[in-house]
């Protein structure tokens, strides 16, 4: 018998193998006011897997669109709806960036 355990992937790991830092993604907020999930959007800043609850799960950081002194939020990768994938030609080529 094998001591060894096969290394299973962290909860929500097949949802964040379709969203890559950069993308555009949709998560909803119950609003108690109207009554209603209201739709908030940001970009994606980086994905993890952390230890939370004694398990390994995927981690979301995200800069929110709407409102620009909001810091980055941290979610359950699989709670994001994606909106728009970042194109390639978006992200910043490190050769172009200006040395300070």
């Amino acid at each position: 018998m094998s001591s060894i355990m096969d290394e299973k992937p962290a909860f929500g790991e097949l949802s964040a193998q379709d969203l890559e830092v950069g993308d555009i993604v949709e998560w909803k907020k119950w609003c108690y006011k109207t009554r209603i999930w209201q739709p908030n959007y940001g970009v994606i800043t980086n994905i993890k897997n952390e230890i939370k609850g004694n398990r390994m799960v995927s981690i979301s950081m995200v800069m929110p669109l709407s409102n620009s002194r909001q810091s980055e939020v941290e979610f359950f990768t699989p709670s994001l709806k994606l909106v728009s994938k970042v194109q390639k030609s978006d992200q910043i080529n490190p050769e172009f960036v200006e040395k300070g």
